[in-house]
């Protein structure tokens, strides 16, 4: 994240978003598929399971494969997408994984307030406290516990389109957004 200067000279946080071009691998129609959706990838590291790597061998290097859900679409296999597609101040919405932040607590978790640290309370400042009634003799389904936290797929809408530089296929997005450097996000525009 850094930082840039509006019109009005106001500061605005932003998340700058390394935006390869992608390759429209297949186009999905009514008539044949029974749907209508693009799936387009992009050049990665990441290998590609064979039958994958059959489906986009005669395109340049494309790896993580995705689909995407369109009313009509006037693309064609092979044609490429990039950052110039976006306007400064459109709104967006950014998908991706979350940072993963291992097994955590109840107050970090869900945001329990834990026990007061005065009065006899020794040891259990951040414990959850109770879990339910002695009927029906198990634990209810969905109670807030300690457990693993983040690495979930999150998505973050209406967030404002700050600058765009098509030589560096750099986008600059207002505010934060789920992941970790390196992290593949799926940016679509309204």
């Amino acid at each position: 994240m850094t930082q840039m200067f509006d019109e009005a000279g106001n500061v605005v946080p932003v998340t700058l978003v390394h935006a390869e071009k992608n390759i429209v691998t297949q186009v999905r129609t009514v008539e044949k598929d029974g749907y209508s959706a693009v799936q387009i990838g992009h050049s990665t590291k990441r290998v590609l399971r064979k039958p994958q790597a059959g489906h986009v061998k005669e395109l340049p290097n494309v790896r993580n494969l995705k689909e995407f859900r369109v009313s009509a679409t006037d693309k064609n296999r092979g044609d490429a997408l990039d950052v110039t597609q976006f306007n400064v101040g459109d709104l967006v919405k950014v998908s991706g994984v979350s940072k993963g932040k291992g097994f955590q607590g109840v107050v970090k978790r869900h945001g329990f307030h834990g026990a007061p640290a005065s009065h006899g309370t020794k040891h259990a400042l951040r414990s959850p406290g109770s879990i339910g009634a002695t009927w029906p003799q198990r634990v209810i389904k969905g109670m807030r516990m300690a457990g693993r936290m983040g690495g979930v797929q999150v998505s973050v809408r209406n967030i404002r389109v700050v600058a765009v530089d098509g030589d560096k296929e750099i986008l600059a997005l207002a505010g934060a957004l789920p992941g970790k450097p390196g992290t593949v996000l799926s940016i679509l525009g309204k």
